[in-house]
Order: C-alpha cells, then structure tokens, then sequence
C-alpha cells in the first residue's frame, strides 16, 4: 500500500498545478499562490536535490487534490490545511527558497493581482 505522502507526490503534475492556480486563484488568496509558486519555482531549480523535490512534490500534489483534510470549496478554511502543509514543506526545504524564485513569484503574482501594497 503506498503511503500519503507518496499519493501526495503522484497526484503533482505541472499540468495540474497551473490548472488549479487558474481556477481557484480568487479563492485561495494571495498568501496560499505565493507559498504555492515558491515551492513550484524552486522545483524548476536543478540545484533543488532529489529529497527536496519530493518534499515539494508531495506538498503541491497536496495542494492539487481537491478533497483533503478540509476541502478547498469550504467558505474561509478550505485553504488552510493546504497552507499549513505548504509551510511545513516550506520549514524543511527553507534553503531552496532563494531571492530568485522569490522573485519569480512576485512577478507571477503580481501579473495576476497588480503589485503588493
């Protein structure tokens, strides 16, 4: 039997992530795209090894699905369990999360929503 976290990694296809990031950009806020896109961006990085890209594979893949421990489509939480397991993603891969993909998306955020106040 595979384990969560394995499920998580193969639900994660760049496909999918640009689709849901579509679809529920409104609804999921600004701070979920943008922990969303850090983990995405540092995955294009080929610096990010191996152990790192599972860890971020399995945390999109987490944030894909739509039916997870609180569903996306509930009024004001559906988001925030996906947050919370972005961040603890975040937490262990910190070091990839470097000025560039931060960068990146700010720029990608800012396209969508008009720059940050």
């Amino acid at each position: 039997m595979a384990s969560a976290s394995t499920s998580y990694e193969n639900a994660y296809s760049e496909r999918r992530f640009w689709h849901k990031l579509g679809g529920h950009a409104k609804a999921s806020g600004r701070q979920v795209l943008e922990k969303a896109l850090w983990l995405y961006y540092a995955l294009q990085d080929p610096a990010t090894p191996k152990w790192a890209r599972r860890v971020i594979y399995g945390a999109l893949g987490y944030f894909i699905l739509p039916l997870d421990a609180v569903p996306d489509f509930a009024p004001l939480v559906g988001y925030t369990d996906d947050l919370t397991v972005m961040a603890a993603a975040l937490t262990t891969v910190a070091f990839t999360i470097n000025d560039q993909v931060k960068s990146q998306a700010r720029q990608r955020l800012d396209s969508w929503f008009g720059t940050a106040g």
